[in-house]
């Protein structure tokens, strides 16, 4: 499984309330959440991210309350991938049961520019930046969580069972 994208790079301890601001807990459409991924942080986040972006963050990404609708909102928003130093272990979980891939990188973001173009192999964890031809190895992703993001989340998943 690959994914490719140009990257948008973001700081440490973003929460779940700069990820999808909480006046948006009501919405129930996810690409009405869309519209309002990031926006607190960069209000022109939703329409970059529509042809295709990877995230690439730093240390403690999706940290703050338990919202699902964060990493949903990003993933309807065109969010192909985050790429972190580390994760609030509640965001990952939430990522991989709506089908959204995220990998660990200690020092990723030394490694990777803004705009930079990736391709990444989720199954080797591979990051291959095509701007800077260099390569940044994250960490595997377990076999059943690749099932869980190929099959597009856990409830799709678990029909397939």
């Amino acid at each position: 499984m690959e994914v490719s994208g140009k990257a948008v790079l973001l700081g440490k301890n973003i929460n779940t309330d700069t990820i999808l601001p909480g006046k948006y807990l009501t919405l129930l459409d996810p690409s009405e959440l869309a519209k309002h991924a990031m926006e607190g942080l960069d209000p022109t986040f939703a329409e970059k991210a529509r042809e295709g972006v990877i995230i690439v963050a730093g240390k403690n990404f999706g940290c703050g309350s338990s919202r699902e609708q964060a990493p949903l909102a990003l993933k309807h928003a065109g969010v192909k991938c985050v790429i972190a130093e580390s994760f609030a272990r509640i965001f990952y979980r939430n990522a991989i049961n709506i089908g959204l891939p995220v990998l660990e990188s200690p020092g990723v973001t030394k490694k990777i520019g803004e705009g930079d173009l990736l391709t990444i192999r989720l199954e080797e964890g591979l990051v291959s930046n095509k701007t800077r031809n260099q390569a940044v190895q994250a960490l595997k992703l377990p076999a059943f969580i690749l099932e869980i993001i190929d099959d597009g989340g856990l409830i799709e998943h678990l029909r397939k069972k």
